[in-house]
């Protein structure tokens, strides 16, 4: 009677392991599979290629700043996007990433009243400010974007003329 009561815990106990261990593997499968750390692998790229604020602003060649966090699942779904528009346009628009956590950039996340990610504020290529974007913005909208950027061409609808609320409403 007593191996049956040690096989009975060990059998448990195996059970356990076994279930902690199955836990975890479908925790990292479904971290996979949703492209975490490829998303974040591509905000870091972005981020890691990306001027500084006064230099992009003072190189000839419109800007777009980006206002992120890594944590953000927002800015993960714009990365792939935001990757291949930039590679596209690498030699004609800069592009800049600025993470909000980081205090860093505090003064730019005031001045632009950025109050929520990801936020896009766009530049000429004189450096003033032509406008700003809240929110996911896919492949198309920020191809639009780019183009009337690059082009000196008013900025899409979507896309706010200043810091405050006035919208631009004319259809590009």
């Amino acid at each position: 009677m007593l191996n049956s009561t040690n096989a009975d815990k060990d059998l448990g106990f195996l059970q356990k392991c076994f279930l902690v261990f199955l836990s975890l593997f479908l925790v990292v499968s479904l971290f996979f599979f949703r492209g975490g750390f490829k998303a974040n692998s591509m905000l870091y790229q972005l981020a890691k290629n990306s001027l500084e604020p006064d230099i992009a602003l003072n190189n000839g060649k419109p800007t777009v700043f980006e206002f992120y966090a890594d944590w953000c699942e927002a800015c993960k779904e714009m990365a792939p996007d935001m990757v291949a528009i930039e590679k596209i346009n690498s030699n004609k628009i800069d592009l800049v990433l600025l993470n909000v956590d980081n205090s860093k950039w505090i003064d730019l996340i005031d001045k632009y009243d950025v109050n929520g990610i990801p936020q896009l504020t766009f530049f000429d290529y004189k450096g003033e400010f032509k406008g700003s974007s809240l929110g996911v913005r896919n492949y198309n909208e920020l191809n639009k974007i780019f183009l009337a950027l690059i082009n000196d061409n008013e900025l899409p609808s979507y896309t706010k003329l200043s810091n405050s609320s006035n919208l631009n409403f004319k259809d590009n």
